[in-house]
């Protein structure tokens, strides 16, 4: 099994806990308080990285850890609308929909990459926008029923670009150091929301355990995700194999959290699922 097979399976799990968790803490959190609160579990993972991490040199490193810096704040921006997608509705049916990010990610890498999108790639994105519409269902006036389900669609864009990122940036530097820089640029965020919005600091333990676990398996899940790409994975590959974590949240999420699927939502997660699937396909090109 290829390195970056095993690393794509370990971001999988990682992140599949990280929806779930992401659902406990709607109740006691607002969206900006968990993705503050959170990075706090990011730093043992930015000690540990970064004190075993040699400084590298070369024309190129500024760049990458820019571009890897840049990434970081794509995804922590769509955190915050994937928490608020949370706390409007369930884990099983936030994850599939914004799973689906690997889209975005996939046209810039055939665009920009010079990646090959082979066919059953491009039926995955056909099912993958009637997904999205089973999410997204339209009154008569064309605009969404469903609050958590356009809150979803930021995820899909801000995720894809920043999966995208990451790719690049690990073509200049090396996984650990783009990692890093992705780390580090949820500081920021996280000290502007402390700074411009009231937070309750006074939370239970278990809600301070929840979310520094919440920030550590995002975290962790992030640097095998860049491992992957590091060790020779394509982007038009990790990206969407590493999204099936919603095949992880989802049971989960019936399971410890009692949540109960529609109809409508049921074949939403069934193609979304899908989907994913195609997208990670790798066969015969017909589309560069």
């Amino acid at each position: 099994m290829p390195k970056w097979l095993v690393y794509s399976i370990l971001t999988l799990l990682l992140w599949g806990a990280w929806g779930v968790l992401g659902k406990v803490l709607a109740k006691p959190l607002t969206p900006a308080e968990t993705q503050a609160f959170s990075t706090l579990g990011l730093v043992p993972l930015i000690a540990v990285v970064a004190f075993r991490k040699k400084p590298e040199t070369g024309p190129r490193v500024a760049r990458g850890v820019a571009i890897g810096f840049v990434s970081g704040l794509l995804a922590g921006f769509g955190n915050i609308a994937f928490y608020h997608a949370l706390k409007i509705s369930g884990a099983a049916t936030v994850t599939p929909l914004t799973a689906l990010y690997p889209i975005v990610t996939i046209l810039l890498a055939v665009v920009f990459l010079r990646e090959k999108l082979s066919a059953v790639q491009v039926a995955g994105i056909v099912v993958a926008l009637v997904s999205i519409y089973l999410f997204n269902p339209l009154d008569s006036n064309g605009d969404m029923r469903s609050p958590a389900a356009a809150y979803g669609l930021v995820p899909i864009a801000l995720w894809g670009l920043s999966a995208f990122c990451q790719k690049t940036s690990t073509n200049d530097v090396s996984s650990e150091l783009s990692t890093i820089a992705f780390w580090i640029s949820f500081i920021p965020i996280a000290a502007a929301i402390l700074l411009t919005q009231h937070v309750q600091w006074k939370q239970p333990a278990m809600t301070w355990t929840w979310v520094l676990l919440l920030g550590f398996t995002f975290g962790l899940g992030n640097l095998t995700l860049l491992a992957a790409y590091g060790s020779g994975g394509k982007a038009s590959v990790v990206t969407p194999l590493a999204s099936l974590y919603s095949m992880v949240t989802i049971p989960l999420a019936i399971v410890l959290l009692g949540e109960h699927i529609g109809i409508r939502d049921g074949v939403g997660i069934a193609l979304a699922l899908a989907a994913v699937v195609a997208l990670s396909q790798e066969k015969k090109p017909v589309l560069a």
